[in-house]
């Protein structure tokens, strides 16, 4: 036993340190590029900054604060993800209920179930996607970058499994007292399904934030861009003209700083959004990821 203890504590503490080690190395790059966003035009173009701001100044983030460009495409992105969200939640729920029905409650579950997983491993490709969202006059709107992938079947697999771990007396009990699905569904499941809600919710969430491929495709024109898609116009071009900087706002400051600005800005929503679903996420995960 004491051999067995010591060993055990030699795994944790290196777990820990390993942890701690990860964790630094997540946070570096964030407080770089906080630093470059606040540092004056010289000490960024001579790249000598590190992890503190040199020549401290917050031109970088007026100029961003105040190019309509930007705060438009951060707008996008804000309703994307709500909208994407909730949309998303809400088919995913539905459906996970649904298929966690065994076979003498919904005849033909398992053919239903398989045609949710073959939509995992195969799909119509690039092309016929766009070519759909094209015909159905999608192009240019935020459905665009919302109904396509509205449904996402690993989310509802979880969901599914996490019904099924959910005692069925409480469904049989509600319907005797003459409770419909629905009722049972809004009223009973989901409140008592809330870290898995809250886990699945904060990955659409991340999703929606962060995608920046369908914008590009699917968006004709740069205003209509959500904010990853913006970020990656930037990124990729050194004309911030192009992203509707004036002349002067180029003159007075460096590429790399307002980069780093617009960028650090585009990180917070989402990191400021964990701290409340933190509660919920090692729970969710666990809860309904195997049935018994």
């Amino acid at each position: 036993m004491r051999n067995r203890s010591a060993s055990y504590a030699v795994f944790t503490v290196f777990n820990y340190f390993a942890l701690a080690v990860l964790a630094v190395l997540c946070v570096l790059p964030i407080l770089h590029m906080f630093a470059v966003s606040f540092s004056s035009r010289a000490a960024a173009t001579a790249n000598i900054v590190n992890f503190w701001p040199v020549g401290w100044t917050s031109e970088a983030y007026t100029t961003t604060l105040g190019n309509d460009s930007f705060l438009r495409s951060l707008w996008i992105a804000v309703e994307r993800t709500v909208l994407g969200t909730g949309v998303s939640m809400l088919l995913v729920i539905m459906a996970a209920y649904s298929l966690s029905k065994t076979s003498l409650k919904f005849p033909g579950r398992s053919t239903y179930t398989w045609f949710f997983v073959f939509t995992m491993l195969f799909n119509g490709g690039l092309i016929p996607t766009y070519f759909l969202i094209n015909e159905l006059h999608l192009m240019d709107t935020l459905w665009a970058l919302i109904l396509p992938t509205a449904v996402n079947v690993w989310n509802m697999i979880l969901m599914l499994n996490f019904f099924r771990s959910l005692p069925q007396e409480l469904e049989d009990a509600a319907l005797i007292d003459g409770a419909g699905h629905f009722t049972v569904l809004w009223r009973i499941f989901f409140p008592i399904s809330m870290p898995a809600v809250a886990t699945l919710s904060l990955f659409a969430m991340v999703f929606h934030w962060n995608s920046w491929f369908d914008g590009v495709i699917y968006m004709n024109s740069k205003d209509n861009y959500p904010l990853a898609s913006f970020l990656h116009a930037m990124v990729v071009s050194n004309n911030l003209r192009q992203l509707g900087m004036s002349a002067q706002d180029v003159a007075n400051i460096s590429n790399r700083t307002v980069k780093a600005a617009q960028l650090f800005i585009g990180t917070v929503p989402i990191l400021l959004v964990y701290p409340f679903l933190q509660k919920y996420f090692v729970k969710g995960i666990v809860l309904g990821s195997v049935k018994e």
